[in-house]
């Protein structure tokens, strides 16, 4: 570690999936401040497109839907390719959303989502770990959420993808910390997006109730939660590995 820039992250790079976006975007522009190569992984190629422009030479990106699982090795090599250099850094960042009750959520749409959540980052993380570990070092993040923690009407399946993740990182940590692995999550509070934004400002009651419940008053930005996964992949964390951190202006906490 450079003494004098223990949050570099020069010399690494970033595998981000659902790096087009929101979160994924924001955990993109600062690791791409910090130094790091970053591949965006996601679905929609304009998107992926306009995201790399933003960020510059520092940036590629791989198209592809990461639930196909028999596609992942594929992934890997295209992504290494396409950066110049193996990946340390893996961000487990993509996700689809569910909104209904508990008993009108088919067995079929709770798959759908684990598919995304669950199986798709174990995929990714099973195919880059060993390489971490023969060399090393790297960092394997992923973004849980606040369901995972708080009861949240209609998100059954969102919160039970989310809640695995915690234990996926103990596991994970508990694995590979000897083999110069670390493995943390993030729990993002309510981060303003365009999306948040619709949904809230169609909802004035719902969005007093969600500021209430932050002891900041104010929603989050996906920067917030970029510079929180900076640190913990950077060798600032060196000794930080199975942490789950909620990075959610006092949410959790508030009253």
């Amino acid at each position: 570690m450079n003494p004098d820039h223990p949050f570099s992250l020069a010399g690494e790079t970033a595998l981000i999936t659902g790096g087009g976006t929101g979160i994924g975007l924001g955990i993109a522009r600062c690791m791409a401040l910090a130094g790091a190569r970053v591949v965006l992984v996601g679905r929609r190629e304009a998107e992926l497109k306009e995201g790399c422009a933003e960020l510059g030479p520092a940036a590629a990106f791989v198209a592809q839907d990461i639930t196909r699982f028999d596609e992942i090795e594929s992934l890997v090599e295209r992504a290494e390719s396409a950066s110049g250099s193996p990946v340390s850094i893996l961000v487990n960042n993509a996700g689809v959303h569910l909104k209904k009750l508990a008993a009108d959520t088919t067995p079929e749409e709770f798959q759908a989502v684990f598919n995304t959540h669950v199986l798709a980052a174990h995929a990714l993380t099973r195919a880059l770990t060993p390489g971490m570990a023969e060399r090393g070092r790297g960092a394997v993040l992923f973004t849980s959420s606040m369901a995972a923690f708080m009861g949240v009407r209609q998100v059954l399946a969102y919160a039970a993808a989310k809640s695995a993740y915690l234990g996926m990182v103990a596991t994970l940590s508990a694995e590979l910390a000897d083999k110069g692995v670390r493995v943390n999550a993030i729990a993002p509070g309510w981060i303003f997006s365009a999306m948040t934004r619709k949904a809230l400002d169609s909802d004035p009651e719902r969005r007093a109730k969600v500021l209430s419940r932050i002891q900041m008053g104010r929603m989050g930005q996906p920067e917030d939660i970029g510079w929180a996964a900076v640190y913990l992949c950077s060798p600032a964390a060196n000794y930080v590995t199975g942490v789950t951190l909620p990075v959610d202006g006092g949410a959790l906490v508030g009253f």
